[in-house]
C-alpha cells in the first residue's frame, strides 16, 4: 500500500486466530480491564442494574465480533448513551425504576431490528447527513449531563429529583455536603485520571487508568470500612437496583448478584403503543447507530493497516448484538473509541481481541462476582465524570471554534438545544441552523438536497468530476455513492470552478476521501480552490467562490 511500510494484511477468521493470537489475547486482556469499571459505572447512571453493562459487552465481543464489518472496534456499552437511556427509564416507567428498565429493554429490541434494517439495506452512509459541528455539539452536551449528575454520586449525596438545570443548580450544596469519605474516593479516582493523562511513559501508559482508581478506591473503601455501614441510598436517575437486590447491600458500594445468571432480566412491550415508548425507540436507534458508525469510522484512521470497516455490515452486527442484549437484560451497545483507540494502541490485529474482552468479562463474572461488591460507587462515577469532561472540555469548545465562528455558533446552539430539550429536538435544532445559514447565503432549495455532479473518463487512468453549485452537508450523499465506484488506482481530478459553496463537511469529505483512494495507490487533485476564499484560516472551514469569479 502506497506510502505504508505494512504490506502484509493480518488474517481474520480462524486463520487470524491462529496467527495472531498472542497480540490479540494480550490487547482483549488490557481493554478487559478497562471496560469492567466503565461497564458498571455506564450501567448504574443509565438507570439500568450493575450487571446490565457487562451482559452487554460480553454479547459485544463474543457474538458481534464474529460478524461484524470492522476490524479492531470493541463494541460495548458507552457514556454517550447515558442520557437517552436513563430518559427512556425514567419516561416510561413514571418513578418505578424495575418497571423503565424492562420497558427499555423492549424499545432497545425494537430499536436493534431497525438497526439491522438499517444495515441491510446500506443507510449505514445517512450518518453523512449530520454535520460535524452539531454531533460535536451533541456529544459535548451528553458529556455535560453525565457530568452534571455523576459529580454528586463523586462527592456521596443523593439530589432533589427535578430537572437537569435543577442538578446542576444542586452542586454548590452538594459541595457543601458532601461525604468526606466519599468524596475522598471519587477525588483520588478523578487525580489519578488527570495524571495519567499527562504521563508521557509509554509503560506506565499500558497500566489501564480506570484500573488504578478501581484499586485504589477498594483499597479506601475497605479502609474506611464501608463494607459494613448498612445505612442505604437508592439514588435517584441513576443507581436503583433490581428488587431482589435493593433490600440488602452496602450504602456506596456496588451490588451485583452472586449468581450472574439472576443478572439477566426480559423486555416488557405493554408500553408499545405510547408516543414515549417509540420515542425511546428512535432516539435509541438514531443516537445508538450515529455514535457507531463515527466510531467505527475514527477507529479505521487509527488502524495501522489502513483496514477500511463495512460500515452497513458493522451496523447490521450491532443491531443483532443490541437485540439479544435488549432480549436478556443489557444495555444497548455502539463500538466505542476509548476502548477501541486502547485496543489498537495495545496492539491487536484482529477481531478475536474484541472477542478475548469479552470472554474475560464472562470468566470474571462467573468466578469472581464478590470482587465487583468491594468497588465503591465514588470511583465509577469519577470515571464517568472524567469521561463526560473529555466530551465537554474547553479543548472541544478552541478545536470547533478554530474551525471557524459558524462551525462554533452550530456547537454552541445545538448543546443549548439537547440541554434545554432533549437529544434529538436538541440535534434536530442544530440541523435546522445549519441550514438556515445556507439558505441566508444563497443556496437554493433545488440545490439544499440535491448536488450537481458530472463524473467523466477522461483517458485510461484520468477521471474527472466537475461539481457546480453548492456542495454542502444535505446534498453530498449522490456524489459519495457515486465516487466509491471509482476504480483504485486512478487520478481522480476534482474541478470546483463552478462551485459557489463548499460547506466544512464537505471539506471534510474531499481530505479523508483523498487519504483514503492515495492510501491504495490512486491520486487526487482540486482545481478551482484558488477561486475560493475560506472562513476562517483552517485547512478544511467552509469556503465560497471569490466576489470577482461569480
Amino acid at each position: 500500500m502506497k506510502g505504508d511500510s505494512i504490506s502484509v494484511l493480518p488474517l481474520t477468521g480462524l486463520a487470524g486466530l491462529k496467527e495472531n493470537w498472542r497480540s490479540d489475547l494480550l490487547s482483549g486482556f488490557l481493554v478487559f480491564l478497562i471496560a469492567l469499571p466503565l461497564c458498571l459505572g455506564i450501567s448504574m447512571a443509565s438507570g439500568f442494574p450493575p450487571s446490565a453493562g457487562i451482559i452487554t459487552a460480553i454479547i459485544g465481543g463474543v457474538l458481534v465480533s464474529r460478524i461484524s464489518g470492522s476490524f479492531v472496534t470493541i463494541n460495548g456499552p458507552a457514556a454517550g448513551l447515558i442520557v437517552v437511556v436513563l430518559d427512556a427509564v425514567q419516561s416510561l416507567g413514571e418513578g418505578d425504576a424495575m418497571a423503565g428498565y424492562r420497558y427499555t429493554l423492549a424499545a432497545i429490541v425494537v430499536a436493534s431490528v431497525f438497526q439491522i434494517l438499517m444495515g441491510v439495506f446500506k443507510a449505514g452512509r445517512l450518518s453523512s447527513f449530520f454535520p460535524a459541528s452539531v454531533v460535536h455539539g451533541m456529544l459535548a452536551a451528553i458529556g455535560i449531563i453525565i457530568m452534571a449528575k455523576q459529580i454528586h454520586v463523586v462527592l456521596g449525596v443523593t439530589p432533589e429529583k427535578g430537572s437537569l438545570i435543577s442538578t446542576i443548580a444542586q452542586v454548590p450544596h452538594s459541595l457543601v455536603n458532601l461525604n468526606p469519605e466519599i468524596a475522598i474516593i471519587g477525588f483520588s479516582g478523578l487525580l489519578i485520571l488527570i495524571i495519567w493523562s499527562m504521563l508521557k511513559n509509554r509503560f506506565l501508559k499500558m497500566i489501564p487508568a480506570p484500573l488504578i482508581v478501581v484499586l485504589v478506591g477498594m483499597g479506601l473503601a475497605r479502609y474506611f470500612d464501608l463494607e459494613h455501614q448498612h445505612m442505604y441510598l437508592f439514588l435517584p436517575d441513576a443507581h436503583f437496583l433490581p428488587h431482589h437486590e435493593a433490600t440488602v447491600g452496602p450504602k456506596f458500594l456496588v451490588a451485583i448478584s452472586d449468581n450472574f445468571m439472576s443478572s439477566f432480566y426480559f423486555p416488557d412491550f405493554s408500553k408499545i403503543a405510547t408516543l414515549e415508548f417509540w420515542e425511546a425507540v428512535v432516539t435509541i436507534g438514531l443516537v445508538g447507530s450515529l455514535e457507531s458508525l463515527l466510531s467505527a469510522m475514527a477507529v479505521d484512521k487509527l488502524d495501522p493497516y489502513k483496514r477500511h470497516s463495512n460500515l452497513d455490515r458493522d451496523l447490521t452486527a450491532v443491531g443483532t448484538g443490541n437485540l439479544v442484549a435488549g432480549l436478556v437484560g443489557g444495555l444497548p451497545m455502539i463500538a466505542e473509541i476509548v476502548r477501541s483507540s486502547a485496543n489498537v494502541n495495545n496492539g491487536a490485529k484482529t477481531p478475536w481481541a474484541n472477542f478475548f474482552h469479552g470472554l474475560f468479562l464472562l470468566l470474571f463474572v462467573a468466578f469472581f462476582p464478590k470482587l465487583i461488591h468491594s468497588i465503591p460507587l465514588a470511583a465509577l462515577a469519577a470515571l464517568l465524570v472524567f469521561t463526560g469532561f473529555r466530551l465537554a472540555s474547553p479543548k472541544e469548545f478552541a478545536k470547533v471554534m478554530g474551525v471557524g465562528k459558524e462551525q462554533f455558533f452550530l456547537f454552541v446552539v445545538t448543546i443549548i438545544g439537547v440541554i434545554a430539550t432533549d437529544l434529538l429536538v436538541g440535534v434536530a435544532i442544530g440541523i435546522l441552523a445549519k441550514l438556515t445559514i445556507h439558505l441566508i447565503r444563497g443556496v437554493k432549495l433545488n440545490n439544499l438536497f440535491k448536488i450537481q455532479f458530472v463524473i467523466k473518463q477522461q483517458s485510461t487512468d484520468t477521471v474527472r468530476v466537475d461539481i457546480s453549485g453548492a456542495a454542502v452537508f444535505s446534498n453530498i450523499l449522490a456524489l459519495k455513492d457515486a465516487l466509491v465506484k471509482l476504480e483504485p488506482g486512478k487520478t481522480i481530478i476534482f474541478e470546483l470552478n463552478d462551485a459557489y459553496l463548499l460547506d466544512h463537511s464537505v471539506m471534510e469529505f474531499f481530505h479523508d476521501f483523498q487519504h483514503n483512494y492515495e492510501d491504495h495507490g490512486g491520486r487526487c487533485e482540486f482545481r478551482g480552490m484558488e477561486y475560493h476564499e475560506a472562513y476562517s484560516e483552517h485547512p478544511l472551514a467552509a469556503r465560497r467562490m471569490k466576489p470577482d469569479y461569480m
